[in-house]
């Protein structure tokens, strides 16, 4: 794989994080959660985590330049330098025009962007049907992978809870906001010729060949 930035996309249940820890894995690359970046400066007390402290302390997001300051500041670590996966992040126009500025200003050229599309329906059958062991953390799907006693992990006999998010109208209501967020990022992303679609409906193991093959050929 030739050193580029890559970016996943994908609504709630679609299997982006499991898709970006394949690949991250495969190709010996960073995994870039902004998420992680700001738990770790806030912890750490930079400059740049405090002035997110006090911002999520008042109940606020944390604005686009604190996050684009510690993606910059990331990327710039020696383990990025054959390519790195941005997670979670850009989530708005603002911040996919200042990814691109930032490759361009750094000669890494342009992102290369996959959109794991899956059907609705199957999304809030992943997601309703999620449930947690309260012992060990292992996640079951009632649908897809369900436990051999009902409500009970197989590993450890703990409860097995589902997330109060993770209801069928809280799904449906948090799909809807996804796609009003990132229809421009997709519009945005596919008119520069950057986007790849990719069929999520299938296995994650299906998923992971198709992207480690196109990324081998890219």
């Amino acid at each position: 794989m030739k050193s580029q930035a890559l970016i996943f996309l994908g609504a709630p249940g679609a299997g982006k994080g499991t898709q970006a820890r394949e690949v991250s894995r495969h190709f010996s690359i960073p995994q870039i959660s902004t998420g992680d970046m700001l738990r770790e400066a806030v912890r750490n007390q930079t400059p740049l985590g405090l002035a997110a402290k006090a911002r999520m302390e008042a109940g606020e997001l944390v604005p686009d330049e604190v996050v684009c300051g510690l993606v910059v500041e990331r990327i710039e670590q020696p383990d990025c330098a054959r390519g790195f996966i941005l997670d979670g992040f850009p989530r708005t126009l603002g911040q996919a025009r200042f990814v691109d500025r930032m490759l361009q200003a750094k000669g890494k050229g342009d992102p290369l962007v996959f959109d794991i599309r899956v059907d609705r329906d199957l999304l809030v059958k992943r997601l309703t049907g999620r449930r947690t062991c309260s012992v060990c953390g292992r996640i079951y799907n009632i649908y897809f992978n369900p436990p051999r006693v009902e409500g009970i992990c197989d590993k450890e006999g703990g409860e097995l809870l589902q997330r109060a998010d993770d209801s069928e109208e809280s799904i449906r209501q948090r799909l809807v906001a996804y796609e009003q967020q990132t229809t421009p990022l997709i519009d945005y992303y596919r008119t520069r010729g950057v986007l790849q679609e990719v069929d999520g409906n299938r296995s994650p193991e299906a998923i992971t060949r198709e992207l480690i093959d196109f990324l081998e050929k890219a």
